[in-house]
């Protein structure tokens, strides 16, 4: 079994990498026997998978497929024998994290801080932006997101309830009246936040169904905290996340309006791209923020 195995690698390495020289090199292992692996496989499997001339390498309609098959099967078994590491050696390695700025500077980090702490053989790369950050694309193994998880290609757990709070200065709700209907909003001046969720097109709930309202203003920012300061200046209605607005809602600088309209289920998430394994490294962190905000506030 193990030949047969070590057979099927070479095929995969040696197509993967371009040829056999290319092969070769990358995993150190000599060009004639890389060369006889894949013949004993086309010898063993009665096909040829491979054209080879001494420009290009390509594969025969029976090699794709068979390339297909055997690198899902190479995959499974790497990434098996990876779960199995992870879970007899301590975390180790460098891991890239996402979360909001505001948030992550205020809140999380000294969450993360602890973690690392728990875990000295983790070194960290701490991103902090107020954007929707591509993981796979930008290579971040775990972003930290307030939302609820709208990209079915990625994978969510949560790890503390959030909520959202919509509100405006005294001097404008003074000014312009106190919305008693999300429809009001239409009509009256708010924050629009590019980096929230629906950006100008706000989420409410009525009789358990969603509705979505249009909001317009002078004000477009992509930055809650930036949404926070028009706000308290009465530029306009903001809908904020609870960890900025709290503090100013309890200090009397903004009011919290439609209370009854404003949907639940907003969650702190750990956010990770769908992989069959995940590294020992982020679960352990996401395991940590877990037991973390189920002891310290998460807003």
């Amino acid at each position: 079994m193990s030949q047969d195995l070590g057979r099927i690698r070479a095929f995969v390495q040696v197509f993967d990498a371009g040829g056999f020289s290319a092969a070769a090199r990358q995993h150190g292992r000599s060009k004639a026997l890389l060369s006889k692996y894949v013949t004993d496989l086309e010898d063993y499997l009665g096909v040829r998978l491979m054209n080879r001339t001494t420009r290009k390498l390509s594969l025969t309609e029976a090699g794709e497929a068979y390339y297909r098959e055997a690198s899902a099967i190479l995959a499974q078994l790497d990434d098996l024998d990876a779960s199995i590491a992870d879970q007899t050696s301590e975390p180790r390695g460098l891991l890239r994290v996402s979360a909001p700025r505001n948030y992550g500077e205020d809140t999380l980090a000294p969450a993360i801080f602890a973690y690392l702490k728990r875990y000295p053989k983790v070194s960290l790369d701490l991103r902090l932006e107020d954007r929707y950050v591509d993981l796979v694309e930008e290579g971040v193994d775990v972003a930290l997101r307030i939302s609820t998880l709208a990209d079915s290609s990625l994978i969510a757990r949560k790890i503390a309830d959030m909520h959202l709070v919509i509100g405006g200065a005294p001097e404008l709700i003074k000014t312009v009246g106190r919305p008693e209907h999300p429809e009001a909003l239409r009509n009256l001046p708010c924050i629009v936040d590019t980096n929230m969720q629906g950006q100008a097109n706000w989420r409410f709930v009525e009789d358990g169904k969603t509705i979505s309202i249009p909001v317009t203003g002078q004000v477009r920012v992509n930055s809650p905290l930036a949404a926070r300061s028009a706000a308290i200046a009465g530029l306009g209605f903001a809908a904020l996340p609870s960890y900025l607005a709290d503090p100013v809602v309890a200090a009397g600088a903004l009011v919290p309006v439609l209370t009854e309209f404003v949907p639940t289920g907003q969650t702190l998430q750990a956010v990770y791209p769908h992989r069959r394994h995940l590294a020992g490294k982020v679960r352990a962190l996401i395991d940590h923020l877990v037991a973390w905000f189920g002891t310290h506030p998460a807003s």
